[in-house]
């Protein structure tokens, strides 16, 4: 492949093409994404974008057998960047990128097999019981992008940095969660274990029995699991070099400032999704350039 530098039209374009999808679909991941030098950040960028794909596939409307070989198809897909098969004349940019960022960058593709994991347990509408349970959907979902990361960024520690990135993407999508939860419910889906539901009395939840129960002592129990996540997986930060430290502030940054809120107004789940105005995102990126942890 390439060199960092000089790569083909054809990379070029699907470098682009990835950056592309990122700036338009990632409201909170491209922030820090900014903050990375060029190879960096076209890297991290392949990564958004199959992983949005992945996504998508779980999010669409097609039937399930549908779903199922669309996911099929993208461990295909995996499977010639793994074997080195990719053809140069191949036309999905996506394939494309991502097969130069593994020649570049040691990201351990395995994860996004463990992504696709993740989505087939929503294509499946898998519960969870437990909260060990959705650990499990948790690190598949976003532990995985942690992992993907840092691959990237590289580490001073690799073994306790990727321990940290997963635990990182635990505090991440239990933020998604709570963010989610109307959204979510409206769609007939339940993340939150059947075990907090039980000890709060918010059984009716699933039934679409949304603020039942102790519902504002769920989610302030919930919040501060996730803050507990997002305090250890940030031991990460002095592993990384100024930019990629930079780049995991903004990103965790955000979804921090987001969780404080639903902390402080756990009712206000109920009335829709919540999210941080662009110029705070903007001012959390840049604290996190000059040095702060983005808080």
């Amino acid at each position: 492949m390439e060199g960092v530098s000089r790569v083909s039209p054809q990379v070029s374009a699907a470098y682009t093409y990835c950056e592309a999808v990122t700036g338009a679909q990632a409201r909170n991941f491209s922030y820090g994404i900014r903050l990375l030098p060029l190879p960096k950040r076209r890297a991290m960028s392949a990564i958004y974008a199959l992983a949005r794909r992945i996504d998508d596939i779980g999010d669409g409307d097609w039937p399930v057998e549908r779903k199922a070989e669309h996911l099929a198809r993208t461990r295909a897909l995996l499977d010639e960047i793994r074997e080195g098969t990719v053809e140069a004349e191949d036309t999905d940019p996506v394939k494309i990128a991502l097969a130069h960022t593994a020649a570049l960058f040691p990201i351990p593709l395995d994860a996004f097999d463990e992504l696709i994991d993740g989505v087939e347990m929503d294509v499946k509408g898998t519960e969870y019981q437990t909260f060990e349970q959705l650990r499990v959907y948790c690190r598949c979902v976003a532990g995985t992008i942690g992992r993907l990361s840092l691959g990237v960024f590289g580490c001073t520690d690799p073994k306790r940095g990727a321990e940290y990135a997963d635990t990182l993407g635990l505090g991440l999508q239990l933020t998604n969660i709570l963010r989610d939860v109307r959204e979510d419910a409206g769609n007939g889906r339940t993340y939150l274990p059947a075990e907090d539901l039980a000890r709060f009395g918010c059984e009716g939840f699933a039934d679409g029995g949304l603020g039942t129960g102790d519902f504002r002592g769920l989610i302030l129990f919930e919040a501060r699991r996730a803050q507990g996540y997002f305090d250890e997986g940030l031991l990460l930060l002095p592993m990384l070099d100024r930019r990629s430290r930079a780049c995991v502030a903004a990103m965790s940054g955000i979804y921090r400032r987001l969780l404080e809120r639903i902390a402080t107004e756990p009712e206000a789940v109920l009335r829709g999704r919540m999210s941080l105005p662009a110029w705070e995102k903007a001012y959390v990126a840049l604290s996190g350039l000059a040095g702060g942890r983005a808080s």
